[in-house]
Formats: structure tokens, sequence, C-alpha cells
């Protein structure tokens, strides 16, 4: 799975969660085949509307908690972050600073971490991510910054962002909440010069 699908997987997995319980619950009928992808589809409508109806009633914003994630470790950038509401409605944060990631779990009411926080190191991470995150050092771009601009360009508010490489290029990825639907808004950062371009 490509860390795109994976960050839509995890902002939706807990969504669909109660949705799923709510389906296995009931059993299905005979002709349940002949329905299954429609119930299917109106589940994953139910609870994308649910976890809206929760985003738009919390008091922190993405680019909040981005910064008090930023907060916890001075000079960490934020990797990637999620909204998510398998419980009370949270933002996952990933920082990166040196060798080092955290991940915190920010309260989308109130802006405080409320599970303990999980470290690693960058030797810990499979390819794609450790390729993300070095990436992190060459690009000028905040994800903050990110999602200022695709907040603005979607008219929306942000549930999730990170840095993915796609189609050979890298791209931050913002997924926008806007009225009922869900926009991604997806562009290359630019990067830092280097001194081998310098010199070129």
């Amino acid at each position: 799975m490509t860390k795109k699908m994976r960050l839509f997987a995890i902002m939706l997995c807990s969504a669909t969660l109660a949705a799923a319980e709510v389906a296995a619950a009931t059993p299905p009928p005979l002709d349940a085949a002949s329905r299954g992808a429609a119930e299917q589809r109106d589940a994953e409508d139910a609870a994308l509307r649910r976890m809206l109806e929760q985003f738009r009633a919390i008091q922190i914003s993405l680019t909040e908690a981005m910064a008090a994630a930023e907060r916890l470790h001075d000079g960490s950038r934020t990797a990637d972050i999620s909204f998510e509401t398998s419980g009370p409605p949270v933002y996952r944060v990933r920082t990166v600073k040196n060798e080092r990631i955290w991940e915190n779990v920010i309260d989308a009411n109130t802006g405080r971490m409320i599970q303990k926080e999980m470290t690693s190191s960058l030797k810990e991470l499979d390819r794609e991510d450790l390729a993300n995150i070095i990436a992190l050092k060459w690009i000028k771009q905040r994800l903050s910054d990110a999602v200022r601009v695709a907040e603005k360009a979607a008219a929306g508010s942000a549930l999730a962002g990170g840095l993915m490489k796609q189609d050979g290029k890298l791209n931050f990825v913002v997924v926008i909440a806007n009225g009922d639907r869900l926009k991604e808004v997806m562009f290359e950062p630019p990067k830092l010069a280097t001194e081998e371009t310098i010199h070129h």
C-alpha cells in the first residue's frame, strides 16, 4: 500500500470502524452479494459524514496541533499528521529532528498530548518513510506552510497531510474537508539549493 493510500486509510479507518461494527452485527440477507457493494458504500458514506461532523465540532485546527507537537521537541518538523475519531477526536502527529522521530496524540479539543509519546529512530523506518523523512532536510517549505496553501486553494480545513513520493516526485499531500466532501491537494515543494547546484 502506498503512503498516500495509508494516509487516507488512517484518516478514514477510525471513521469506518463504527460502521463496520454495525454491519458485522447485522446478519446479511441471502441476496447480500448483489447488495454488498451498495451497502458498503452507504456505510462508508455514513462513517465519513460522522467523521466530518466530529471534525467540524473540534476546537483545535490541524495547524495548531502541528505547532503543539513541534513545541514538545524544539527544532522538530512535522512529517505527517492525521485526524482520527476511533475514540475522542485526536490528531496523530509525527515529528522529526536529526535521527529521532516522535509520534504524539494531540487532543483535538484541548491541544494537549493525551497518550504516551512514542519515540523511534530513522533506522526503524521502512525505505519509503525513511526517504520522505530525509527529504524534509532539503525542502524549505514546512508542512504547516503546505497546509495553509492547500486550505486556501480548496476553501476548506485540513484533516491530514504529509510528504509522499508519487511518480518519482516528492509532493506534499493535504486532505481538505470542504462541506461534506474531502479534497486532496497535492503539490511539489520547492527544494533548498545545495552546494552542488550552486556551483553548476
